[in-house]
């Protein structure tokens, strides 16, 4: 028996998206809202036509995973779960597409069963690793009216179903509480110093950590920034006032170049880093060694799954600390217990906004747009409040 067969066979025949085989009446070769003209896509089946898109996004490894998951989710649906094919969709289909987003059942067959998420060539991989809230529902719609709407635009199908969905008239940027506020910040901070480091190994594994939180809050990196640029990539250059500042180049989001401030800490973590790895205190110049160095293979990067479940294991690890502390620390640790790594880049840009022009934390973070960096002005909104608490009563009288 082949893996791919072993794969399919120990979870209910849910494969992803490279293993998927449509069953003829489901491929949607004969799909309803085919289009009638020549396609501008060699695509015969959704599947095909799935693949074409993605390939749009090889160059971009963290959008391609993320819109991979999505359609994957929806061509599994249409196959195992609602029994039309992806090319026979209606509107009303897509309301019991969001329904299923936000309770997959039955969940043993949906939902991973493991604690750490499993890889995709594992038979303990599923499509999801838990239900769906309604902000990862909006986003999952989203990329795949992305999907639809460029189907069409290929000539592939006739019409985008979710076309037809409701959208809000205006569309106000949202305030994020996907953030660590300052006190379990430095719970985090705490758990990371505390790390263990009496062996080769284990002071490396702790320097590790110690510099990826780094790059994650002082830099505001995202995880895939981390996995793709190389210590290469810092380098200094002199001001007009005669001083000479350090500068992180990245590459991130849709290949679009920022310059990051490598501040006086972040150089200090950095040179404390290679000393750790036996290196020169700082990089030369092209120097193409990872930002992240593996343990083992330090010639390689690690990858974006391999990195996230780093950042999780401390704050797994913060939030066992924090209940070991009494009931009372059962909040902090549930909610430090739910962050990510991207949490992090949040955290970076409210604790920056706390002291900094908003334009600075803007371009620190490569937002197009200063309204994305708004979300993390908090601090106003409780001064906003506080205010209006205290000067502005009524006074009714106490009987």
């Amino acid at each position: 028996m082949t893996d791919l067969a072993v794969l399919a066979l120990n979870s209910g025949g849910l494969v992803p998206l490279a293993g998927m085989v449509l069953p003829s009446h489901l491929s949607g070769e004969r799909g309803r809202n085919r289009a009638s003209g020549l396609p501008q896509v060699a695509a015969d089946d959704d599947r095909a036509a799935v693949l074409a898109w993605l390939e749009r996004y090889q160059d971009s490894p963290a959008t391609l995973s993320s819109y991979r998951k999505e359609a994957e989710r929806l061509l599994l649906w249409c196959v195992h779960q609602h029994g039309k094919a992806m090319s026979d969709l209606t509107h009303e289909d897509f309301l019991a597409f969001e329904r299923f987003l936000a309770d997959p059942q039955p969940a043993g067959r949906w939902i991973m069963q493991v604690a750490q998420k499993a890889p995709r060539a594992s038979p303990h991989w599923r499509p999801f690793a838990k239900p769906l809230d309604r902000q990862s529902q909006r986003q999952a719609l989203s990329i795949l009216n992305g999907l639809f709407n460029w189907l069409v635009q290929a000539g592939y199908l006739a019409g985008n179903p979710l076309a037809l969905r409701r959208r809000k008239s205006i569309a106000r940027p949202a305030k994020t509480s996907r953030f660590l506020p300052h006190e379990h910040w430095a719970q985090v901070r705490a758990t990371i110093e505390a790390l263990p480091a009496n062996t080769p190994r284990l002071a490396k594994q702790a320097a590790r950590y110690r510099w990826l939180f780094s790059l994650l809050y002082i830099g505001g990196l995202r995880i895939s920034e981390v996995c793709t640029n190389s210590m290469g990539d810092f380098y200094w250059r002199r001001g007009a006032d005669g001083r000479e500042r350090w500068w992180l180049d990245v590459c991130g989001k849709g290949e679009k170049t920022r310059l990051v401030p490598a501040t006086d800490e972040l150089v200090s973590e950095l040179m404390r880093y290679r000393k750790a790895n036996e290196l020169a205190p700082l990089p030369r110049e092209g120097e193409n060694l990872p930002l992240l160095i593996p343990i083992i293979g330090a010639s390689r990067s690690m990858s974006r799954s391999s990195v996230h479940e780093l950042v999780k294991d401390v704050f797994r690890e913060t939030a066992t600390r924090l209940r070991e502390l009494g009931p009372e620390h059962e909040g902090a640790a549930l909610h430090v217990e739910q962050a990510s790594a991207h949490w992090l880049r949040h955290t970076a840009g409210t604790h920056q906004s706390h002291s900094m022009d908003l334009k600075a934390v803007r371009d620190n973070l490569g937002h197009a747009n200063i309204s994305t960096t708004s979300i993390y002005l908090h601090t106003e909104d409780d001064v906003r409040h506080d205010q209006t608490s205290s000067a502005h009563r009524v006074g009714w009288s106490v009987s």
